[in-house]
């Protein structure tokens, strides 16, 4: 049976899916693994990212093989490291958002399949995986960013982080429902973590530059209905370029096909489809001729980035990962597969309606840190300030 591919009217057909699916899967390595461009590392956050786009696309069989991989791969500790390649870890921190994200993959993987024999095949994965995230709880309710390979926690937590990781306890959650389980304290854990992404904004590490920490609580279901909209158009000037997308930092005009894409599923979480569509129409802006997508262009230069070693193209790099959001945000607007609303409707009730929303930086964390650059310390940014001679290297 042929599936239905998910077709925003006018901006991506279903031929242009199935192109950029493809793109996907030409990457994929025969142990499943999904790095971020040919020859490139993989971590598990984008890795999981990239089979959900698999499977919007109809591809199963890939997808499954990328589940598979994350089985082999998994700690006796429920972990993964941060970074792997074909032979091994490349990077052996370990990251608590990168961990949780695969509870997020298994419960959309059942949401497109139906398949309760894969959720229960999974269930060891995810729960073992839970257990380590929430080793990483404080009492406050924050979830520290990683652990060092000796199981040495990092000191401060990240607000995007937490927040995805809260939406995937919800996926955890409605996962051990389906199956007849319960968890108690998971939803309590869930619950304080909820409340602390809301209501206290100087548990996290101060990354107000960053759009993630911006769009985040809205795209995790954190903070939703007026609240949502007051906080996507409170940072719109900041972070949205006209004609061309989210910058990943409010003062450099570094454009990135996933955040575009990410916020455009924020946006319609938040009710605001009219942007929505607007975001997603200037991610294409990034997209191939065979389907993948540029992970960044300088405007208004049109220089992409990252360029030089590891890129795909002369042109600069295009990655997996960007792909991946672009189709799950099709999937989103479109709302063509069962999971298309996981991002955009509850996964479990949070009750946090009653919550406000506070700017960005009220009683932020007084003590200066050495934090990551990235969301998960997996996106990247052009090294120099100059906007029209990106470096090829990154911060991490």
């Amino acid at each position: 049976m042929t599936p239905v591919l998910p077709t925003v009217a006018g901006v991506l057909s279903a031929d242009q899916v199935a192109v950029t699916a493809e793109s996907i899967a030409s990457v994929q390595l025969r142990s499943g693994m999904i790095p971020w461009f040919s020859g490139g590392h993989a971590d598990p956050w984008n890795h999981v990212e990239a089979a959900m786009a698999l499977d919007v696309a109809g591809r199963r069989v890939e997808a499954e093989a990328a589940y598979d991989w994350l089985v082999r791969r998994q700690r006796d500790d429920g972990a993964w490291h941060q970074y792997y390649v074909d032979d091994g870890v490349e990077a052996d921190k370990l990251d608590a958002n990168v961990c949780a994200y695969v509870a997020t993959g298994v419960w959309h993987h059942f949401l497109c399949t139906a398949d309760t024999g894969f959720l229960e095949s999974l269930w060891p994965v995810v729960e073992a995986a839970v257990g380590f995230v929430l080793g990483l709880q404080t009492h406050r309710g924050e979830i520290l960013w990683a652990r060092h390979a000796d199981g040495t926690p990092w000191p401060f937590a990240l607000l995007t982080g937490s927040s995805s990781i809260a939406h995937s306890l919800g996926c955890a959650l409605a996962a051990a429902r389906r199956l007849g389980h319960r968890r108690p304290r998971w939803e309590r854990a869930r619950a304080k973590l909820v409340r602390t992404v809301a209501e206290v904004p100087g548990a996290f590490a101060p990354k107000d530059r960053w759009a993630m920490d911006w769009y985040y609580p809205v795209l995790s279901g954190i903070v939703s209905g007026p609240a949502a909209r007051q906080r996507l158009d409170e940072g719109w000037g900041r972070f949205a370029l006209a004609g061309g997308g989210i910058r990943c930092v409010h003062d450099r005009p570094w454009v990135t096909a996933a955040e575009t894409s990410e916020c455009a599923i924020a946006h319609l979480a938040a009710g605001a489809d009219d942007q929505a569509l607007e975001l997603f129409t200037w991610a294409q802006r990034l997209r191939v001729d065979d389907g993948s997508y540029f992970t960044g262009i300088v405007l208004p230069e049109g220089v992409h980035y990252p360029g030089g070693v590891g890129a795909q193209s002369p042109g600069g790099e295009r990655s997996t990962y960007s792909a991946a959001a672009v189709l799950l945000a099709a999937d989103a607007l479109s709302g063509t597969t069962p999971a298309s609303r996981l991002f955009t409707s509850p996964v479990l009730a949070c009750e946090t309606s009653r919550f406000s929303y506070r700017s960005a930086g009220q009683n932020g964390v007084e003590t200066e840190l050495t934090v990551p650059q990235g969301r998960r310390s997996t996106r990247r940014e052009p090294v120099v300030d100059t906007s029209t001679k990106p470096s090829s290297s990154a911060r991490q």
